[in-house]
Formats: structure tokens, C-alpha cells, sequence
């Protein structure tokens, strides 16, 4: 295999879940084959000291991504040269990009003065916002045609760049993220988070913007807590939207059944997902921001839960409707107090879900299965 260098801005332990798959895929590649030039933040040795490879630590995020602005060009000429010195240090042969911006502007520039081929992964959300700026169309196109191979994360991805972007079905492929089946995994010897007991537990996983859709839950609370006076929404994450959320919350009167955990650690985060009664991903598309696959759905069914998810974006393919979960239209709150009711008032669906969910990961989204093919694809 040549030798890789994943070049990404958004690396654990940034909470993110694009990270997250990029460690776990090249993780565990050989040593010897990848290096990773990734985002700087605190805590970061702990992170790197479980992984044998040459991990690099670089400020890789700027405010512009476009190239007109005086800021944006000296980010873009500060990260190439950094990716320029890393690549001939480390004998790089190819260059995986976590984005096409910024990372594959970069790129980009290190193909035109050394000749080192990349690829660019693809979110589906990175791409569509692209479109609301001339400039960055402009950059965005530029790199995707002068890349090796484009990955994209679902099948949604894949139609995006193909329907709005004109790309060659034969430039892209599909790699879906996955999940640790033997991390993320049932265990009801966990003791359940505080505030749980004698209570219906749904839970949300996730950064705190509106394309997750935490605020169309709050709004389906009181219909649901009609039903269950007893419901309680528990939000993990952080994010410019809390104190929204917070006041929506006070506003409907529901304030008592919503519990912000802000950003938990492992322990914390697998006990949520064990011991919630349903896992909630209630996403929809704000503007040209969409959800581009939804690796929490993934590791709530390896927890055994079942799941609700927004049907819009690349959520779907995380999951089989009516056998793991439900996909429901989440731009009402009504839909999703519907559904939600009829799932938590019938226990068995709930737990046959949860059993058909663990089983569904476990064939398709293992990370071990992943990495194999991800090997056999960039050799």
C-alpha cells in the first residue's frame, strides 16, 4: 500500500462523529502505512498515546475558507506549506482528506507543486452548504475534479454529487462509517444515569443545531408527556443552541421532562445508550443543511435500543424501518409525538427492535469489516 496521510481538521477526541470514523478506519491500518496530520485542542495526548501511528497536531481551522479574503488565502498557504513538510518527512505517497474544504484546497496545492495524488471524503451537508457561495462552488468543484477518487458516506452523498455537482458515478464510491460493536454493546449491569429510574427515558446524541432536530422533540413533549407524565428527554452534546433550547423548554412548559447533559465522557454517553427506552435522531433539513448519515443511530442499535430518525438526509441507510426503528417527518412535532407514543406503548415492539438493531450493526457497520475493505479499496 502507499503510504497515507489522513488529513483531517476534525479528529478525536473533538467530539464529531467524521472524526471518530476516521481514527477507528485508520486506526487500524499499519503503522507503517498511514501517518495523520489532524486538528490541534486540548487533551490530545492522552488520544494519540492509544494509537502506534505518527500523529501531527496542527491549528487546521480558520474562520474563511474561501481564497479572495486576505485571511483565508494566508490559512490556505500556512496549511500547505505544514502538509508539504509532513508529507516529505513522513514519505507520504497519498493524501485522504477529511473534507473538501478546507483540507482538499490544500491538498490541491501539494498535488500542483509535488505531485501527490488525494482522495476527498464527502458528508452530504459539507457539499450542499458549498452551494450557497459562488466562491466556494468554484473551490469545491475545482477539487473534486482533480481528485483521485471521491468517498462518500452514504448513498445520499452519492446522489447529492451526482444530481446537483454533475460527478462521474465512476470518480466516487460509498464508505459508510460504522460503529465498535464490542465498545458500544448491551449491558443492563450498568447503573442507569441519575434521574432515570421510575422514568421513560428518550434520548439524543448529537451536536445541538437545528438540523439534529433536539428542538422538534421538545415540541412533540407535550403531547407525550399527556400520555407519559413520567417522560424524560435527555440531550447529550453541546452547541451554540442550547440556551434556545432552554428557553423553548420553559416556554412550552416542559422544562421539568428535558435534561441537558452537555458533553459526557465514554462511561457516561454508553450508560445513556443502554438504558434510554428510545433513541431519538428527529433530523430534517434547515435550508441546505441535512444530516449526511448519523453514526449515533449506529451505536444506540449496537446498544440494543430502538430508534426514531428523521427522514431526510442519509439516515436512513442506518437503519431498516419497522424492523430496527421508525423513520418519521420531522418537520412537525406532531408526527413525531405520534410515533413516538406508539412505539413507547408497546414494550415488545420496542425490545424486538432493539434485538432485530444489534443484529443489523453487527452484519453490516462493524468497524472491523469497515477497516478490511477500506484496506483492500486503497491498495
Amino acid at each position: 500500500m502507499k503510504k497515507i496521510l489522513l488529513f483531517s481538521e476534525i479528529f478525536p477526541p473533538t467530539h464529531g462523529g467524521s472524526g471518530r470514523w476516521f481514527s477507528e478506519i485508520y486506526g487500524r491500518f499499519p503503522k507503517q502505512d498511514v501517518a495523520f496530520l489532524v486538528g490541534a485542542n486540548d487533551g490530545t495526548k492522552v488520544f494519540d498515546n492509544r494509537l502506534p501511528h505518527q500523529i501531527h497536531r496542527y491549528n487546521l481551522s480558520s474562520s474563511e475558507w474561501g481564497m479572495r479574503s486576505l485571511l483565508g488565502l494566508k490559512f490556505y498557504l500556512r496549511t500547505w506549506g505544514k502538509l508539504k513538510a509532513i508529507a516529505k518527512d513522513e514519505g507520504i505517497q497519498q493524501v485522504h482528506c477529511g473534507r473538501v474544504l478546507p483540507e482538499g484546497v490544500a491538498a490541491l496545492m501539494l498535488k500542483v507543486s509535488s505531485g501527490i495524488p488525494y482522495r476527498c471524503y464527502v458528508h452530504g451537508e459539507d457539499v450542499e452548504t458549498a452551494l450557497t457561495s459562488r466562491e466556494l462552488t468554484w473551490l469545491t468543484r475545482r477539487v473534486m475534479k482533480h481528485a483521485e477518487q471521491v468517498i462518500c458516506n452514504s448513498e445520499n452523498s452519492f446522489r447529492i454529487l451526482r444530481e446537483k455537482w454533475d460527478l462521474s458515478p465512476g470518480k466516487m464510491i460509498i464508505m459508510t462509517p460504522g460503529v465498535d460493536v464490542d465498545h458500544f454493546c448491551p449491558d443492563p449491569t450498568t447503573p442507569k444515569p441519575e434521574g432515570w429510574e421510575g422514568r421513560i427515558n428518550i434520548l439524543t446524541v448529537g451536536r445541538l443545531q437545528q438540523r439534529k432536530g433536539q428542538d422538534m422533540m421538545i415540541r412533540a413533549l407535550p403531547e407525550l408527556a399527556k400520555v407519559f407524565p413520567n417522560i424524560n428527554y435527555a440531550i447529550i452534546g453541546g452547541g451554540k443552541e442550547r440556551p434556545n433550547l432552554e428557553h423553548l423548554a420553559d416556554e412550552l412548559g416542559v422544562i421539568g421532562h428535558v435534561q441537558f447533559f452537555g458533553e459526557v465522557n465514554d462511561a457516561q454517553m454508553k450508560a445513556c445508550y443502554r438504558h434510554c427506552d428510545l433513541f431519538a435522531l428527529p433530523n430534517r433539513r434547515v435550508g441546505n443543511d441535512d444530516e449526511g448519515f448519523g453514526m449515533v443511530l449506529l451505536e444506540a442499535q449496537a446498544c440494543g435500543r430502538p430508534v426514531l430518525a428523521g427522514a431526510s438526509g442519509g439516515t436512513r441507510e442506518t437503519l431498516e424501518d419497522g424492523v430496527t426503528g421508525t423513520m418519521v417527518d420531522c418537520t412537525a412535532p406532531e408526527n413525531i409525538a405520534d410515533a413516538a407514543t406508539k412505539l413507547l406503548s408497546n414494550p415488545e415492539t420496542l425490545e424486538s427492535m432493539g434485538q432485530a438493531g444489534r443484529e443489523h450493526v453487527e452484519n453490516r457497520f462493524s468497524w472491523e469489516t469497515l477497516a478490511s475493505n477500506a484496506k483492500k479499496l486503497f491498495s
